[in-house]
């Protein structure tokens, strides 16, 4: 007696898990560490404004001054203008590597946050340490649906970690899951 396949019989199906919000990821491929998150690709724009104003201003302000000094009015706006234009470049070029190097985590141990290029920082907020959570969404990030999430953390050096530019969605589970977590010690 052989064993034929019922034709009639319902094939078995497997589940495959949805996608896991990206608040509470296992592993990212991209990035080739478990757990790290980048920041969205709204955030590339407000990444590079803020540095991009810093710089042009501080560039155009030395140049008019260098011009001025150096030969005379005319040419202190030229090299004012001029300095505006090589302040925004390199501030885009700074910003755009802030916003590759920028990754976070929320794992089991805490909250980290990793930043740098030449001299990377990581910071890990325990879950024990987390006092209390802000939110903060400016207008421009509004725009792009990004914010800004702040842990405050118990201890008086460093007492509170922000990370900028967060999708907002994932800024309101970090507060969700962290608030949870602060919620269930208070209550232990």
């Amino acid at each position: 007696m052989t064993d034929t396949p019922d034709p009639t019989a319902a094939e078995p199906t497997s589940i495959e898990p949805g996608p896991t919000p990206p608040a509470v990821a296992a592993t990212t491929a991209d990035t080739g560490s478990t757990g790290w998150q980048k920041l969205p690709s709204r955030a590339v724009l407000l990444c590079t404004i803020d540095v991009s104003l810093s710089l042009a201003v501080v560039f155009a302000i030395a140049g008019v001054v260098l011009g001025v000094l150096t030969v005379g009015s005319w040419v202190g706006i030229a090299s004012g203008l001029s300095g505006a234009l090589l302040g925004a470049g390199i501030g885009t070029w700074i910003g755009l590597r802030r916003y590759r190097n920028t990754l976070w985590r929320l794992d089991a141990h805490g909250f980290a946050v990793r930043r740098g290029v030449a001299w990377q920082r990581e910071t890990l907020v325990p879950l024990t340490r987390v006092q209390h959570l802000d939110l903060k969404h400016g207008p421009l990030q509004r725009l792009r649906g990004l914010a800004t999430l702040v842990v405050h953390t118990a201890g008086t050096r460093h007492n509170a970690v922000s990370i900028d530019h967060l999708d907002a969605q994932d800024a309101e589970r970090l507060r969700e899951r962290l608030g949870r977590q602060l919620d269930h010690d208070e209550d232990a």
